[in-house]
């Protein structure tokens, strides 16, 4: 008989639920002023005669700007040409530091074992999150999590759903604001749990929204489920959940897969929450056997758990379908018995003991935070899996340019390893490093410019000058790469147009025929590569009197 699609296991209840780059810093922007220090009491021509800004006279400093027409640099070098300048630099803004007041990322950790120092919520900066918050907050983004449903009522979650989906056709589940098992609500909070709000943890993707869908892991279930998702926009779905691999994965599964990864949402699915090379799906369908080494050959992301001492967890998944990992417990017979989460207010399922088959031991996994007894300290590859999720969901927020393929790229190779090793069978292509992943994804650059070419209508002169400019844009706090180059292309008596050009400079002297139309566009190539689209009609038209 084949397995049911069910939750894969969570050791520490004994459950079939599956439960570095440098650090980035601030971005800092140019103002367009210069910070000037002068001898004291001294004012130079330069200075007086440019737009100022600040003064501060106490220590001899100013700002100013540069004249119409004159360039920054122009106006460095005749200030540093006087004597009773002391010092001439750019003048750049800094930007606030994320940091984030949820007790649970400062309190520290008492349980047994765990060394000096560790907080409640120790994972955030061994990914390096507060570099990564500093930059994006993933307020625009969506987090589909298919699983149990949510406490919706709960301080982490409240606020955070913005959609809701029931494909759960069990009679009397409640809807997808309730949610009897524990699974959902702990998964969704290390997501997108409130962050900055004072109370409680912080979720992977801080600001990011969820979409709940509120599944019995039914293989139609979670079909539609992965589908609808896509559809209504999330820009990472987090499955923590999987069978045993003993089946062929279900077209039905397969094909809402493709469908999703087709609408570039970046799928995330949890690793086996056991030693074993063979995941199940939907892991082995977004990253199939033998396709775990190549950086190309994926549908998205199949995660394993890592410990605090950077170990593959001793009960997580490895293996050639393993993609990447994140962090999923604290170590075997140390520490805390997972990582604090969201959890009902009333019992649950996992502590009961009746999430099944097979059947489970009760699980001793709810605690007490700051006098708050809806959290639950669970491990297991779900919890890996959501806090990858929510990083992807930062990315995507940050550049909503890149393709859900190219995020899933982007995860794998800033990933956390050895330095000059690449994929392992422990943990895949390494360890999610949120702030790495963020610097990259904000050094890429994939939109491309716009220019447009001026030229004259008439003319009976036998020589003409093409004039263009060009501007490269990128989303708010990605870097655009800049025009590189200009490409001329020009169409005599409405043939097909030809390149005639390619320049890096913005005019363009050019000889005519009498008694020609000529007409003519711009296409501008950035630093990054991106081409502008030729335009549908031509920029300018010009006819040549005889």
């Amino acid at each position: 008989m084949l397995a049911a699609m069910r939750p894969a296991a969570l050791p520490a209840c004994a459950l079939a639920l599956a439960v570095a780059l440098p650090a980035l810093a601030s971005a800092s922007e140019p103002t367009g002023r210069l910070l000037v220090s002068l001898e004291p009491g001294t004012v130079p021509t330069a200075v007086a005669a440019a737009r100022d800004g600040v003064r501060v006279p106490e220590i001899g400093l100013v700002t100013v700007r540069p004249r119409r027409g004159e360039s920054l640099r122009a106006l460095a070098r005749r200030l540093r040409a006087d004597p009773r300048v002391l010092a001439v630099q750019r003048e750049h803004r800094a930007t606030p530091r994320a940091q984030t007041n949820d007790p649970a990322l400062t309190d520290p950790e008492t349980a047994v074992g765990t060394p000096e120092g560790t907080p409640v919520e120790w994972w955030p900066q061994r990914i390096g999150l507060f570099d990564a918050w500093d930059v994006t907050r993933g307020a625009g983004a969506l987090v589909a999590v298919i699983d149990s449903g949510v406490e919706g009522s709960h301080p982490e979650l409240a606020s955070k759903v913005r959609d809701t989906l029931d494909v759960d056709p069990t009679a009397g589940a409640g809807g997808p604001l309730v949610d009897e098992a524990g699974h959902g609500s702990h998964v969704a909070s290390l997501a997108c749990a409130a962050t900055d709000d004072g109370v409680g943890m912080a979720g992977a993707g801080a600001d990011c929204g969820l979409l709940i869908a509120k599944t019995d892991f039914s293989d139609g279930s979670v079909a539609q489920a992965i589908v609808d998702a896509a559809d209504r926009g999330a820009e990472s779905i987090t499955m923590s959940f999987g069978t045993d691999g003993a089946r062929v994965p279900p077209k039905a599964i397969v094909d809402a897969i493709h469908y999703a990864a087709d609408r570039d949402a970046v799928l995330v699915a949890a690793a086996a929450d056991q030693e074993t090379e063979e995941q199940g799906d939907p892991a082995n369908i977004v990253q199939p056997t033998g396709t775990g080494p190549d950086l190309n050959q994926n549908l998205g992301l199949s995660v394993t758990a890592a410990t605090f001492y950077d170990r593959r967890a001793s009960f997580a998944g490895r293996g050639s379908q393993i993609s990447m990992a994140a962090y999923g417990a604290f170590e075997r017979g140390q520490g805390p018995r997972g990582l604090l989460g969201a959890f009902p207010a009333a019992e649950t399922a996992f502590e009961r003991g009746d999430l099944g088959p097979p059947p489970t031991a009760p699980c001793r996994c709810r605690t007490s935070f700051r006098g708050d007894e809806r959290y639950a300290y669970l491990q297991g590859t779900s919890m890996a899996t959501a806090i990858v999720a929510g990083v992807a969901a930062l990315v995507r927020d940050l550049n909503p340019d890149l393709r859900g393929s190219e995020v899933v790229r982007l995860l794998k190779e800033t990933a956390r390893r050895p330095p000059g090793s690449g994929w392992n069978a422990e943990l895949g292509w390494g360890i999610v490093d949120a702030g790495a992943v963020v610097a990259r994804a904000r050094a890429t650059d994939r939109r491309a410019p716009t220019s447009r070419l001026r030229a004259p209508r008439r003319t009976r002169r036998r020589e003409i000058t093409l004039r263009w400019r060009g501007s490269d844009t990128a989303p708010e706090n990605v870097v655009a790469s800049g025009i590189d180059r200009y490409e001329i292309w020009r169409s005599v008596d409405g043939l097909a147009p030809v390149r005639i050009f390619v320049v890096r400079g913005t005019a363009k002297r050019l000889r005519v025929r009498p008694g020609r139309r000529y007409a003519f566009f711009t296409v501008a190539i950035d630093g990054a590569g991106n081409r502008e689209a030729p335009p549908r009609r031509a920029d300018a038209r010009t006819r040549v009197l005889r």
